[in-house]
């Protein structure tokens, strides 16, 4: 899991242009005597095409005030900086701005990679994002059509055993709950624009937007606590054991019909817990850095911290840049948030998908908190075997006679 993180940030990164080495990749500067050293026609086709354009000549190319004209001689007003060497600089990022109010975000004038956030969210974001959804469902689709619902193999006795209290199903549900809230707004806010206002219109995709944000900023609130309770009260039963190493080597019976031995949560109910832990910290991390603009910032520091170690480079690429513009941390941010989200309304869509149509009885467990000992003997046989021992020690405990 933490392999896995880890490779979704790094490629995020990277993805957004932001290594050096994105810079050092791009071609040998064309001549350029024909404009006197300034952008050719060639350059502009590059750069509308999306290829990688050397541009160190318009960054540099910011005026020199120590070699300003006189105050009475033509330019000398300027300073030595003509009007595009001034746009130049605000664009990249080099001008002296100063301000008396809103701090270091109120600097940036022109914020240039946000091109390069708003390509990546309406490119490969929606496309992949969308895809990874879609695909998550055919695949349960298909595997729901060859292998079929998990039957209880036994018949069903009559007798219960509480699977789950009801303080452990009310986060449980308050958790799932705010999270499909999030995960629906969060998909109108991403593909709004291009599923709902062609056919709804710009009023319709308005209204949807509006109530979006709102519910999504309100929701994330009890979507944090529930995640946080479910976490303490859970984490003890999700330690992995060598149990988990039979379950693992058996398919936890989902292929085939043996049924491997289990606690209170086997292997695959582990990986789910410990997906929804480590995404879900990690989305509303990144979440908490939007809800308060710039004032979280989460990825100079952690590209830092990544230099450090020596990751970009293991991987062959440059230092990942540790000077960020607050309006790039946020889109940073943002674009994290969504792509963790993504992976995870993967990982719950199979949940979902377990725990209603793929398994018989398996609802109860969250419906009720009551299971048939038949069903909890097949999945969860050594957790029922401790139960059924607590019981019997507590009745011993209640009908012993004390001694005269």
């Amino acid at each position: 899991m933490p392999r896995l993180i880890f490779a979704i940030f790094l490629n995020l990164a990277l993805m957004c242009g932001l290594s050096a080495q994105a810079q050092d990749a791009a071609p040998d500067a064309p001549d350029r005597s024909a404009t006197g050293g300034a952008q050719t026609l060639e350059d502009i086709m590059a750069r509308q095409r999306g290829e990688a354009v050397e541009d160190s000549f318009r960054s540099t190319a910011t005026g020199n005030p120590e070699g300003a004209a006189g105050i009475d001689q033509q330019l000398g007003t300027l300073g030595g900086v003509s009007d595009p060497e001034i746009w130049r600089a605000l664009r990249y990022n080099s001008a002296d701005i100063r301000v008396s109010a809103g701090g270091e975000v109120a600097t940036v004038l022109v914020q240039d990679g946000g091109m390069s956030w708003l390509a990546f969210r309406a490119g490969p974001l929606r496309t992949y994002g969308g895809w990874l959804l879609l695909g998550t469902i055919a695949v349960l689709a298909v595997f729901f059509l060859v292998r079929g619902r998990i039957r209880i193999d036994a018949e069903k006795t009559g007798r219960t055993v509480t699977r789950f209290e009801f303080v452990e199903r009310m986060a449980h549900w308050t958790l799932a709950g705010s999270f499909i809230l999030l995960g629906v707004t969060g998909l109108l806010t991403l593909f709004g624009r291009v599923a709902i206002l062609p056919y709804l219109g710009k009023d319709v995709n308005s209204l949807l937007l509006i109530g979006s944000k709102w519910i999504h900023n309100s929701v994330s609130w009890a979507f944090m606590l529930a995640l946080a309770t479910v976490f303490f009260m859970w984490v003890a039963h999700n330690i992995p054991n060598r149990t988990d190493l039979v379950w693992l080597k058996q398919f936890g019976g989902i292929i085939g019909k043996k049924h491997p031995p289990a606690k209170k949560f086997n292997a695959g109910q582990k990986v789910i817990f410990w997906s929804v832990i480590l995404f879900g910290a990690s989305i509303s991390i990144s979440g908490l850095s939007l809800l308060f603009p710039f004032e979280l910032p989460l990825f100079a520091k952690t590209f830092g911290i990544l230099n450090d170690l020596g990751a970009p480079q293991l991987l062959g690429y440059d230092a990942l840049p540790t000077s960020l513009a607050p309006q790039e941390e946020m889109q940073l941010a943002q674009l994290w948030h969504a792509i963790v989200a993504f992976v995870l309304m993967a990982i719950i869509i199979a949940h979902i998908y377990i725990g209603t149509l793929g398994m018989e009885g398996a609802y109860d467990a969250m419906g009720s908190g009551e299971v048939d000992e038949a069903w909890a003997h097949q999945h969860h046989s050594i957790w029922l075997e401790e139960v059924q021992e607590k019981d019997r020690t507590s009745a011993g405990k209640a009908g012993a006679t004390p001694a005269e």
